[in-house]
């Protein structure tokens, strides 16, 4: 069976994601467009779908804002303006709450902020209920915890932590990578998340402990990892900086998406194909 490759985009993608039911695929990337296949203009960091009837959809981009779409017009909902990029953002469990985080930039320190879509005036006013500031590390990738509790935050530094989304305390701190977080990625049931870093490996943790789990190692940065809804099974994207990589091979690079058994830690597949590093990589939601 042979892929199917879609293009939409311009420039290099940042971030992709199937809604709930698998029937959308989203897609943001560093030219002004968020595309949506199944049939949104700007330079995005971040993208995230609500978890309901994906009626919503949430972006975080370079141009210093947040913006809350309607997934089947394109038109925008709301928009809040901050100091710098955004870098992640995320709807909770329930589909009410969003937060972001912006980056530490131009003076600026890197903050979480959370907005409750219940309350227009939050967002009207550009007053979120609740905004954490982060000064030591930036945040650079974001997810919400089981039931919208607390969200787990990896750092340039390799942290993670978790914060409480209702009084904004940081409930636990650990540090199991050497360098930058890239990506995380939770669980189908939110039991463990996976993050990706440019230490050259991949990692589990428990989402409520923090507990580390399995380490998943290989040669090149990973920039996305991602845990299959149905197997035992890993993937991980990507590949050296641009600025490292000769272009006379694909192999040379290492452009593979690579497939890890998630209890013994062993590489069991690849598959080859790309002219570039990969930067997010994704299972659909019926893990096939």
């Amino acid at each position: 069976q042979k892929p199917i490759l879609l293009q939409g985009h311009e420039r290099s993608i940042t971030q992709i994601k199937y809604n709930r039911e698998g029937d959308l695929l989203f897609t943001v990337a560093k030219d002004p467009v968020n595309s949506s296949f199944l049939g949104l203009r700007m330079h995005c960091y971040s993208l995230t779908s609500d978890l309901g009837d994906t009626r919503h959809v949430l972006t975080g981009s370079a141009d210093n804002s947040c913006r809350l779409w309607d997934c089947e017009t394109g038109k925008q909902l709301a928009l809040v303006k901050t100091s710098s990029a955004v870098r992640t953002c995320g709807f909770d469990f329930g589909g009410n709450i969003i937060m972001f985080s912006t980056d530490k930039q131009m003076g600026y320190q890197c903050f979480v902020s959370f907005f409750d879509l219940r309350d227009p005036s939050q967002i009207e006013n550009n007053e979120p209920y609740m905004k954490i500031p982060c000064s030591d590390s930036k945040i650079t990738s974001a997810v919400w915890g089981p039931l919208g509790e607390f969200i787990i935050a990896g750092h340039e530094s390799g942290e993670l932590n978790q914060f409480s989304a209702k009084s904004g305390e940081q409930l636990s701190n650990i540090k199991e990578h050497t360098k930058q977080i890239n990506d995380i990625q939770t669980s189908r049931d939110m039991t463990m998340f996976i993050t990706a870093s440019k230490d050259n490996t991949a990692k589990l943790f428990d989402c409520t402990t923090l507990e580390h789990l399995k380490t998943f190692r290989t040669e090149r940065p990973v920039n996305s990892a991602a845990l299959s809804p149905i197997f035992d099974h890993v993937v991980l994207g990507g590949g050296q900086e641009a600025m490292d990589v000769t272009t006379t091979s694909t192999r040379i690079g290492k452009f593979e998406a690579r497939f890890f058994h998630l209890a013994f830690e062993e590489e069991f597949g690849r598959v080859k194909g790309h002219f570039g590093p990969i930067n997010s990589v994704a299972f659909h939601p019926d893990g096939k």
